[in-house]
């Protein structure tokens, strides 16, 4: 039978994007260029192979356009308590609201945490725990079916299969885990979880309640906003859930298609064409930039995409964004989630959804001023998307409120997929501040340890002198990366390396 996949596509202009933040991209559309292609024909467009649908998918393409920034600040709205229930509110109990909650309570603070839904927020639940259990599947499926990676290490496997449900409920039952882990240990320490969504009412008070019942109003000397962020859903294209998802539908793994369309290329994407394609599907990855992984070092992308795209069943298509889809994956970033919090009862304007904070995670006001004892910290604040960065900046502000002064280093903070600064960004601040950059690599090919799992496809690079930022692609580099995280926090210059001596023959060798 033969499948279709049609577009409407325009020109698309090269814009930056940060890796973590995503602008609402208004459309500046010119006009479309109606192309439909279907068997032999697809071929004479310059397009790859799509044999892969029963159904039509459609998808209409546009130019993003970067959105305008504005600034914010604070004015007089009510008066604040005389006396409070608690030292510290924090309104969501994700892994940031939980890193604070925890910091706060071991300096002695009466805390309570306000979460509408479930207790982990986003990383426990829609995230890195249950992303990182199908990835754990999906790395062993991939072993196992290399017939060449087994043979060299000697070893006989059989057809390697799966079942679906039992890899779904693998992911659930590490989320269900770790969230009971999380709950347990906040009821242990005396926290209190106060169930209902929380909305900032004014200075210093809370409301917080549920849909149908009475609302309770509760006082802080400190609040803490830690509400996390959704799925960022481009203008026009309506998720549904079921040929339309987004990565908290397909983290469920209801189904394993044949073929499927991922709209975006950044990490997350790159995440599920790994599970997908190590369970049996055909991936297209639809890119709005003019190349994949355009949030990655240059040189990390095109080893990512020489290594994880190019020898799996993925194709792709550059230069469009899609504003209109039948089925696809929708993993074009993720937008905070901010909507309802009462920030306009405090006079602050959000940027793009984002809460303005400054280098404290301080909120301002729509007039440039500092809202006294209010704090965002993690995605709501757009500073850094990751889990982790949350619970650092979380902390920062505990240890701010309880008397001690604390700016968090975001550029020792790393990423799962790129760290700091990439070597253009590194270059750049060498020019303006006068001092040379230069790199330094090393290959894993030169590693007793990652030769001996057969795995010595890799890079190791840290750009030199000061370590302005730090890029490792190949084996068990999220484990690896920390190393290269403290040498930053703690400014170790990088001749130091030679001095501090590893484990041989283990991977940390590289680093030297």
């Amino acid at each position: 039978m033969q499948s279709s996949f049609s577009l409407s596509c325009s020109q698309a202009t090269t814009v930056p994007r940060s890796n973590y933040t995503f602008d609402s991209l208004p459309f500046a559309p010119s006009k479309p260029i109606n192309l439909r292609f279907c068997g032999l024909r697809r071929e004479a467009l310059g397009f790859s192979s799509l044999s892969r649908s029963h159904f039509r998918r459609g998808l209409q393409l546009h130019t993003p356009t970067r959105s305008k920034r504005i600034s914010a600040s604070l004015v007089d709205n009510g008066s604040p308590p005389k006396s409070f229930d608690y030292d510290l509110i924090i309104i969501g109990a994700g892994v940031g609201g939980h890193g604070a909650a925890l910091h706060a309570v071991e300096k002695g603070l009466k805390t309570a945490i306000i979460e509408g839904d479930v207790v982990g927020g986003t990383c426990v639940n829609r995230g890195c725990v249950p992303s990182k259990a199908l990835l754990a599947v999906s790395g062993r499926m991939r072993e196992l079916q290399s017939e060449h990676h087994m043979k060299a290490l000697g070893l006989q496997v059989s057809a390697a299969g799966y079942d679906r449900q039992g890899v779904a409920d693998h992911a659930n039952n590490l989320a269900s885990k770790i969230r009971n882990n999380l709950t347990n240990s906040l009821k242990a320490l005396g926290v209190d979880i106060l169930t209902g969504v929380g909305t900032i009412l004014g200075p210093q008070k809370v409301k917080y309640g549920k849909a149908g019942f009475p609302d309770n109003i509760v006082t802080a000397k400190d609040i803490i906003i830690a509400t996390g962020s959704v799925p960022f859903v481009p203008k026009g294209v309506e998720v549904d859930g079921k040929t339309v998802i987004t990565s908290d539908h397909a983290l469920k793994l209801e189904f394993v298609p044949d073929w499927i369309v991922i709209v975006g290329s950044g990490y997350i994407g790159l995440e599920f064409s790994d599970v997908y394609t190590a369970l049996g599907s055909e991936v297209t990855f639809v890119e709005a930039l003019d190349q994949l992984m355009p949030g990655f070092d240059p040189e990390i992308g095109k080893l990512a995409q020489r290594v994880l795209i190019n020898p799996r069943k993925i194709d792709y298509h550059t230069g469009v964004f899609a504003s209109k889809v039948d089925a696809a994956l929708i993993a074009t970033g993720r937008a905070p989630f901010t909507n309802g919090l009462g920030l306009e009862n405090i006079n602050v304007v959000t940027q793009r959804g984002f809460v303005p904070v400054d280098e404290r995670m301080r909120v301002i006001d729509a007039d440039g001023n500092l809202v006294p004892h209010l704090y965002c910290i993690g995605d709501a604040n757009g500073k850094m998307m990751l889990a982790h960065a949350a619970s650092a900046q979380g902390i920062s502000v505990v240890e701010q409120i309880t008397g001690r002064d604390h700016v968090l280093n975001h550029l020792s903070i790393p990423a799962a997929c790129s760290l700091i600064l990439k070597s253009p960004q590194a270059r750049e601040k060498g020019e303006t501040e006068a001092f040379e950059v230069s790199v330094a690599k090393t290959s894993f090919k030169a590693n007793t340890k990652a030769l001996a799992e057969n795995e010595g496809e890799g890079l190791l690079r840290p750009d030199t002198g000061e370590i302005l930022g730090v890029h490792i692609f190949g084996l068990h580099a999220a484990d690896l990366i920390h190393e290269a995280s403290n040498a930053i926090a703690l400014g170790t210059r990088i001749q130091a390396g030679v001095l501090n001596q590893k484990y041989h023959f283990f991977l940390p060798e590289t680093a030297n």
